[in-house]
């Protein structure tokens, strides 16, 4: 479900870079930025916080299929995605737009793999209706026989669907540069931060888990920016020369990777 994500969030990509002049063509090359970038900061985050694991068994905690992070994938992913997106000296505004609701769907997609895996991110214990358990975890299931918990990975497989419809229908609005991904932090930190009280991760600071504490980080910044650019004026729309991409009108508007090929 990860590389499904992956291939869905740059499919996705793709076509937005497409749509707003970009060469849609190096999507593909974000994604493997992203996927490198986002699997080892997923997996770092989880080291550092039950370091006692890995000490010991380090090789079991570095290898092992659970223990992803969402948030260390997050800036891991966002660190060498920016990396790229320079490299190839594309507008950083305009490309995370262009990506911010693929994360969305990515995001949702990834969380039918932890709900199948049952690796730890489930909820609290329940009586919902919907409760459900998981004796065949990967990480071992530590209730007895009947008792059930709040299926999270579900409810955030939903609420960033949600995000990612939202995200995909004011795509087109006129707007400034960067509004969809400062949208998409404001949204999909509120998410996290909502259904972050039915699952099971302990509190760090005022009763609230670390995951809690970065969503509140990432609602500002989105909070901060969507309100700094309110006045700006919309970014222009793109245009095509002779019913090609934009970047195909002249070799030098075209990103060096592009016109290497």
């Amino acid at each position: 479900m990860m590389a499904i994500g992956f291939l869905v969030s740059g499919w996705l990509t793709g076509k937005e870079m497409d749509r707003r002049g970009l060469n849609g063509e190096l999507a593909s090359t974000m994604v493997f930025w992203a996927a490198v970038g986002g699997i080892a900061g997923s997996k770092l985050w989880a080291v550092i916080q039950d370091w006692q694991d890995l000490v010991a068994d380090p090789i079991g905690m570095i290898f092992s299929g659970s223990g992803f992070v969402w948030y260390g994938g997050f800036i891991g992913g966002f660190l060498a995605v920016s990396w790229s997106i320079r490299k190839h000296h594309l507008p950083w505004l305009k490309m995370v737009d262009c990506i911010a609701p693929a994360m969305a769907v990515g995001h949702a997609l990834g969380r039918i793999g932890c709900q199948l895996a049952g690796d730890g991110d489930w909820g609290s214990i329940s009586t919902a209706p919907w409760a459900m358990a998981y004796p065949a975890a990967i990480v071992g299931w530590p209730y007895p026989e009947g008792v059930r918990v709040h299926p999270t990975p579900m409810y955030e497989f939903f609420a960033y669907m949600a995000v990612f419809a939202f995200l995909w229908s004011i795509r087109k609005r006129p707007q400034p540069d960067g509004t969809i991904f400062w949208w998409y932090l404001v949204l999909g930190g509120g998410a996290r931060f909502i259904i972050e009280f039915w699952r099971i991760n302990p509190p760090v600071a005022f009763e609230l888990s670390s995951a809690q504490v970065f969503s509140l980080l990432l609602i500002a910044i989105g909070v901060w920016r969507l309100l700094a650019t309110r006045g700006d004026a919309p970014a222009p729309a793109a245009r095509a020369v002779g019913g090609a991409r934009p970047e195909a009108a002249s070799p030098e508007a075209r990103p060096p990777a592009a016109r290497s090929r």
